[in-house]
């Protein structure tokens, strides 16, 4: 039983990302069936008569509604900067809050979207990864408190009619319900009164609020909700303002359920809730304004959002609105590709659903006399392929790819003329040519010079997509459900024949989509990596301009590379069991990093495997981020102004005393070329096996050298000698353009005189500032720095306690103490990977690639062979 119960858990592991995509479609075909049920008596003609109905002051009211909503979802981000304590400027917490939100309700995914629009915002303004998760945690919390509040209110104040299957809750038990709600939230406001504290469930800590502020998101985020929902009650005729609290009970009740099952954007399950709890409305006019809200509250921001970002392109604003939109350009290019894609997304969409729709009978009784029915047939369903077709490319917009640029401008250009050619439907013309026009005015965000693959899709994109055409199915059903549906109906080519155009146009979409999962999915093979990809060439073009020393574990010997398509950038990685490894950042032009890490990730997904960047700066972060990881602090790197760096005042004590102890000893420094290594060589190999055996450890790999002729030898040697025998040693990194320096192994004899060490260090980094370099390196200390991180679930805290315990090259306790002797400046190194425990368990991998485990010993003996 239990070896059936661990392969049964194995195969969903296997297949968790299919099986996610599955429960969810799952439940996005529920909610369709559940509205489908719910609108069996409403037909497309009482739809549109309730559209027709719609009052001009109703539209007016909802677009003033719509403006004060993200007016008042600024202030979540407001009041999140204050909560942590990096208060920023308003201008800046709008842009970051309207571009994510715009992003996240209109295509859900909201941490890959919004998320990804935030990290931009704010990293452009100095906020760190752990701040920005911070923002969005606490934005999230002060969205729940409103809406849990607001709902409990309403039930304490005015319980309605609520059922739950065939039993209907008494109002007394709603009334307590709610009360029971507003006690336990009076009660955690009442331990809010003291500042700085921390609320630690299930391993995670999250800041606290003071009672104030604590207050104030409930009033922001009470006050939002009760702003959106009011713009969409204004849409519905004839419900008086009694009938606002079970209103706004269905509105919560809605929000919440969309956001449970991560349907992207909601899409049928927020209709069915709200229309399965106002029963005593009427359905027709309920779906008109549900309709009209969508267009107003979803759409129209979208659209706006886009207009304002791509005009920013290429003009200076002037005045208040210039004032808000003042951030750096790359800000904007940065968010430009999320917009777009969501507005090809919604564009693709437009299509499929007018596809559905019967088309206009005077526009379609003018055509005739223009074009041959087969046109306007082969239009219709080339329309539909083609909004299917940017549904699929929209991710690839996200992902900046060129081709994806290149081929979406051409199928919007193509969707605007089959919208002509099918119905004379110039309003969706229009709206691609607007697309088009803008993602031309865009092109310089789409930077990547790849072409566009299935691969490109994530998961959540895939689901998205598909919900979009049951969409379009379903709104076909709803819209001909007076048809009787036949087998000949598929054959029936006529001027009248919707219901036959649907029924081919939606079979072909199917059709498409299927294929495009079919390709995504159908191939997951792992690559084999070649011999090419484990070597480095001997003059490597990305080493010329290199800043960074790190970049010389390319010469280890345990790596493969993945190179850029010009040759001048590279990043070192590995595969151990199914974690894919990145060491660092790449090496070259930072032009050329995004492609190369997102080349990286899509050779990961294709093999089933996990993605982690290790040691990565914040340089690398905003990629991280678009990547979809998840960010961990890992340390912080040492780093030594040389041209500040004395021994002199009473901070450089300590060292002083050593190096005066060092060469009262008879310590002497020297640099051996990296010629004259060999011939040094058993000296130091000697020296090397005594401190492996000193201090019971083996050789380590991945993140640093190992004692091998073919690497030491390959740099220069700084060594400390006593009475002429060398007592120890270190191999030295240096960047070609001298802007840093560093060493990788440093070993010593067990009787090397008092302060070697220090006296090595020293006289090195006086050595360096004498040749010109800028930095002197001292290398990172893990776990530093990530105690005042408040954001940590338990999992990641295991695998810190790993690193911190497990069998690890450095000792970690007082690291950081020794380095600060030397008076550096600390930089934060970052671990980037897959959420949940997807991120722990490539941790252990890492462990095991770093001790020399099976990637790094594998290749290495590969190498040896063909040598």
């Amino acid at each position: 039983m239990l070896r059936l119960f661990r392969k049964c858990r194995q195969l969903f592991e296997h297949n968790r990302t299919s099986a996610s995509i599955g429960f969810v479609l799952l439940l996005a075909a529920m909610g369709f069936f559940a509205l489908h049920r719910l609108l069996l008596e409403v037909h497309l003609h009482d739809l549109r008569a309730a559209l027709h109905a719609l009052q001009p002051w109703q539209i007016g009211t909802a677009l003033g509604l719509t403006a004060a909503s993200y007016l008042l979802l600024t202030l979540y981000d407001v009041l999140a900067l204050r909560i942590i304590g990096k208060p920023l400027p308003w201008r800046t917490a709008a842009l970051a809050s309207f571009t994510s939100y715009t992003l996240s309700h209109n295509l859900g995914l909201a941490l890959l979207t919004g998320g990804s629009a935030r990290y931009r915002v704010y990293s452009a303004s100095g906020l760190e990864g752990a701040d920005i998760v911070r923002i969005i945690a606490t934005a999230s919390m002060t969205f729940w408190s409103g809406v849990i509040v607001m709902a409990a209110t309403a039930l304490a104040i005015h319980p309605a009619s609520i059922a739950l299957g065939p039993v209907l809750v008494p109002m007394g038990l709603q009334r307590l319900f709610g009360l029971g709600v507003l006690a336990v939230a009076a009660w955690l406001l009442v331990k809010a009164r003291k500042p700085g504290q921390s609320l630690r469930i299930f391993g995670w800590a999250l800041p606290l609020p003071s009672a104030g502020q604590a207050v104030s998101q409930i009033c922001v985020a009470g006050l939002d909700l009760a702003v959106a929902s009011a713009a969409l009650y204004v849409l519905v005729p004839g419900v008086g303002i009694q009938m606002f609290p079970l209103f706004f009970l269905g509105y919560a009740l809605a929000i919440i359920v969309a956001l449970v099952t991560h349907v992207p954007g909601g899409i049928g399950v927020f209709e069915a809730v709200m229309i399965a709890t106002l029963p005593n409305v009427d359905k027709s006019a309920l779906l008109a304004a549900l309709v009209a809200y969508r267009a107003i509250y979803y759409l129209l921001p979208l659209v706006v959002a886009a207009v304002l970002l791509a005009v920013h392109e290429h003009r200076q604003w002037r005045g208040p609105l210039g004032s808000a939109l003042q951030l750096s350009q790359s800000v904007f290019s940065g968010i430009a590709p999320m917009l777009l894609a969501a507005l090809t997304f919604v564009g693709g969409a437009i299509l499929l659903v007018s596809g559905s729709l019967p088309a206009i009978p005077y526009r379609l009784h003018a055509l005739r006399h223009i074009v041959p029915l087969p046109f306007v047939e082969a239009s219709h369903i080339a329309a539909s392929l083609t909004g299917t077709g940017l549904l699929l490319l929209a991710p690839g917009l996200y992902k900046r790819l060129d081709g994806a640029f290149i081929l979406t401008r051409l199928v919007l250009l193509a969707g605007a003329a089959f919208s002509l050619a099918k119905g004379i439907d110039y309003e969706e013309a229009v709206v691609l040519m607007l697309i088009a026009g803008l993602l031309q005015w865009s092109r310089k965000s789409f930077y990547r010079h790849t072409a566009f693959t299935m691969r490109s899709f994530s998961a959540g994109w895939i689901v998205a997509v598909a919900v979009a055409v049951g969409l379009s199915l379903w709104i076909g059903i709803f819209s001909y459900k007076h048809v009787d549906f036949q087998t000949d109906l598929w054959w029936q080519f006529a001027w009248k024949g919707d219901a036959s155009r649907f029924l081919r146009a939606s079979f072909g979409a199917a059709v498409m989509l299927i294929a495009a999962i079919v390709i995504r999915f159908g191939n997951p093979a792992a690559q084999r990596v070649s011999l090419e990809e484990a070597r480095l060439p001997d003059e490597q073009a990305a080493f010329a301009d290199n800043d960074r020393t790190d970049a010389m574990l390319a010469w280890t010997g345990d790596k493969r590379f993945l190179r850029s398509a010009s040759g001048n950038a590279f990043l070192m990685y590995q595969v151990q069991s199914h974690s894919w490894i990145v060491m660092g950042d790449p090496v070259g032009p930072r032009s050329e990093w995004p492609d190369l890490l997102w080349r990286i990730r899509e050779r990961a997904d294709a093999a089933q495997g996990r993605l982690l960047l290790y040691q990565i700066t914040t340089e690398a972060l905003p990629i991280a981020i678009d990547l979809g990881l998840q960010l961990v602090k890992y340390g912080e790197e040492a780093r030594v102004d040389l041209a500040s760096f004395t021994l002199d005042g009473p901070d450089a004590k300590s060292l002083r005393h050593a190096e005066r102890r060092a060469v009262r000893d008879g310590a002497e420094f020297a640099i051996v070329p990296a010629a004259d290594v060999p011939g040094i060589g058993p000296e130091l190999r000697a020296i090397s096996d005594g401190w492996l055996r000193a201090k019971g450890q083996s050789e380590k790999a991945f993140s640093v050298g190992r004692f091998e002729p073919s690497y030491i030898y390959r740099f220069d040697c700084a060594v400390v000698r006593q009475n002429g025998k060398i007592v120890a040693f270190a191999n030295i990194w240096a960047t070609k353009n001298r802007n840093e320096l560093s060493i990788d192994l440093m070993r010593h004899a067990e009787d090397m005189p008092y302060g070697t060490m220090d006296f090595l260090f020293t006289h090195l980094m006086e050595w360096g500032r004498e040749q010109g370099y800028r930095w002197f390196t001292l290398g990172i200390a893990p776990l530093s720095g990530i105690e005042a991180r408040r954001l940590a679930p338990i999992w990641a805290r295991a695998s810190a306690f790993l690193y911190r315990h497990g069998d690890s090259f450095y000792g970690f306790e007082g690291l950081r103490a020794y380095k600060d002797k030397f008076a550096p400046v600390w930089e934060p190194r970052y671990i980037a990977g897959l959420h949940g425990v997807g991120l722990a368990r490539a941790l252990i991998d890492l462990q095991t690639l770093v001790g020399g485990g099976r990637g790094s010993a594998a290749l290495q003996r590969k190498l040896s062979l063909v040598a």
